[in-house]
């Protein structure tokens, strides 16, 4: 009995609705982390000078702006530029790469999610 491979089903009822929110939860708990890191940032690690603040503002409202955005396919790819730039604002301090490298890894399994659910 060997018919046409049948496509995998996630028993999601709403598979694209279901790695949108994902998408969404995840950039929305970016920049809340982001937002809120600022303070312990400036009291335990010192140096962080107004360009780093404005660096981790500006990357929390990208965050948002992509979670609100994350229906568009390009958004996707936009995610991923994003944790680039964190990772790359730890240039500014040395706790902002921690949180690049947190967040690239988490944003890295919501895309194998993504790959999965949707092929």
């Amino acid at each position: 009995m060997s018919g046409p491979e049948q496509p995998r089903r996630s028993g999601l009822r709403d598979p694209q609705r279901a790695v949108r929110g994902l998408g969404a939860a995840t950039l929305t708990l970016e920049a809340l982390v982001l937002l809120l890191a600022i303070q312990p940032i400036r009291v335990v690690g010192g140096d962080l000078g107004g360009t780093a603040i404005g660096a981790v503002v500006a990357l929390a409202v990208v965050a948002v702006v992509l979670a609100g955005l994350i229906r568009r396919p390009w958004a996707w790819n936009a995610g991923t530029v994003l944790q680039g730039l964190l990772m790359l604002s730890g240039l500014l301090h040395w706790s902002l790469l921690v949180l690049g490298v947190i967040f690239a890894l988490v944003w890295g399994y919501a895309l194998h999610v993504r790959r999965v659910i949707l092929g």
